[in-house]
């Protein structure tokens, strides 16, 4: 612990505010440090799958090559987790199976149980060892219920620093939340249930306080109502990853909505000034009211037909929960144009927004390009947009990326799919300090 001893210090000395409530979450984080993660489907909402992904390892991809770049010649490092009898010297004669295939033990986390203690390594292999081989040697030696999958270097973090860095985004930004989960929880599904779910599974009213946990499904309450629903089918939770998840979003609750307050003033080829700034929902009425100024033709373009509630769909497009938005306002506060970065499963949407008067500015080209570098940075593999073929503004703007696209048009619906630079995503979802050198 001498890690987190330093880690808190070194806030304390940058002259950091560390709220008291703050520092009482990250100790229970760091009570029952560590995993990874993932979120959902459209439109759950879900963050990127890049890092993890919602789906087991293939057979194939366990028994690959090992990533360039990543490990030693001739080695591979792994994630393993497997299950042993709660007996003295069973996880010695496990441990010295593996050393008898020349793999090295990087790390170890156990997890106790009734029935027996889930043990969670980090190991690094033979090249040429598939996963079916890791596994057989691991049963042989008397492990139960193995899983195992081709881990990188980000995994070589050791735990506190890992939950140090993800109660410090948590703690910085709500849009953080979903993101920290899904590299606390590994690979999994992450659905967020509104209040008015009503009465069926993952209902509020359903699910008590301190949250549900059964084997392969966590319930937690979320902050702003309603429940965080999450899936594992491929690997059970353990209570210690329960309790990790709990943490995590009690931090976020106590700690209220919150964004970073950043702001940038730019100038407009024309000459007026304007402001980019993060929004989320406490900025729906203003939101609402550039809305009754578009026109029926520009709400079209954006959202395929007519509009209609705009409250409901408008809390959903900036709540932090499903992704990102950013807002441009005038000079006297006014909103004038949105855009929005959504997490849709295995891909990722972008959407714009500019009123009539404001547009033919460079506004639109301006929030899409950050939008795509919020993308990149989440390591998500490629953003897409949909809108009519008629709609010269948005495809002009994509162009205006640079990227490589793909178009699919359907019935008057277009399609206009950004591949992102392998190289402007390190390391998804990791946390940022993390990254210099992966959702």
């Amino acid at each position: 612990m001498s890690d987190v001893t330093d880690a808190v210090a070194h806030l304390f000395e940058q002259g950091t505010a560390v709220p008291a409530m703050l520092l009482a979450s990250v100790a229970a984080l760091i009570a029952t440090a560590g995993l990874r993660t993932r979120w959902s489907r459209r439109h759950g909402q879900a963050p990127p799958a890049d890092d993890t992904g919602a789906r087991p390892p293939s057979a194939e991809r366990a028994a690959g090559p090992a990533p360039t770049g990543h490990e030693g010649a001739g080695s591979a490092l792994w994630r393993m987790r497997t299950t042993v009898r709660d007996a003295p010297g069973s996880l010695a004669v496990l441990c010295a199976a593996l050393a008898g295939r020349r793999i090295d033990i990087l790390s170890l986390q156990t997890h106790p149980l009734a029935e027996g203690t889930v043990d969670e390594f980090l190991l690094r292999a033979p090249g040429e060892l598939s996963g079916t081989e890791l596994a057989e040697v691991v049963t042989a030696a008397g492990g139960a219920r193995t899983w195992t999958e081709r881990a990188d270097a980000h995994d070589l973090v050791d735990a506190p620093t890992r939950v140090l860095g993800l109660a410090a985004r948590t703690a910085l930004d709500t849009a953080e939340l979903p993101l920290a989960l899904r590299q606390l929880l590994g690979r999994c599904t992450i659905r967020s249930l509104p209040p008015a779910a009503g009465a069926g599974a993952g209902a509020a009213d359903t699910v008590p306080p301190e949250g549900t946990l059964e084997d392969t499904v966590l319930r937690l309450r979320a902050p702003e109502g309603g429940v965080i629903s999450v899936e594992r089918p491929h690997l059970p939770f353990t209570p210690a990853e329960f309790a990790r998840a709990r943490a995590l979003v009690e931090l976020d609750a106590r700690l209220g909505p919150r964004i970073p307050r950043a702001r940038d003033v730019l100038t407009l080829p024309e000459g007026s000034d304007i402001t980019v700034r993060r929004a989320d929902t406490r900025d729906v009425p203003a939101a609402r009211a550039m809305h009754e100024r578009c026109s029926a033709r520009t709400l079209g373009l954006r959202y395929h037909g007519p509009v209609r509630d705009a409250d409901r769909y408008l809390n959903h497009l900036l709540s932090p929960r499903f992704g990102r938005t950013l807002a441009v306002q005038t000079a006297s506060g006014r909103i004038v144009g949105l855009g929005h970065l959504l997490w849709d499963g295995d891909e990722t949407e972008v959407a714009l927004l500019v009123e009539d008067a404001w547009q033919r500015r460079g506004i639109g080209g301006e929030l899409l390009g950050r939008l795509v570098a919020m993308a990149e940075e989440a390591g998500c593999e490629s953003v897409y947009a949909v809108t009519q073929a008629s709609n010269t503004g948005m495809v002009a703007a994509m162009r205006g990326l640079g990227l490589p696209l793909d178009y699919q048009i359907e019935e008057g619906t277009l399609v206009v799919t950004a591949r992102l630079a392998p190289s402007a995503r390190p390391g998804a979802g990791v946390p940022h300090e993390e990254r210099i050198g992966r959702d």
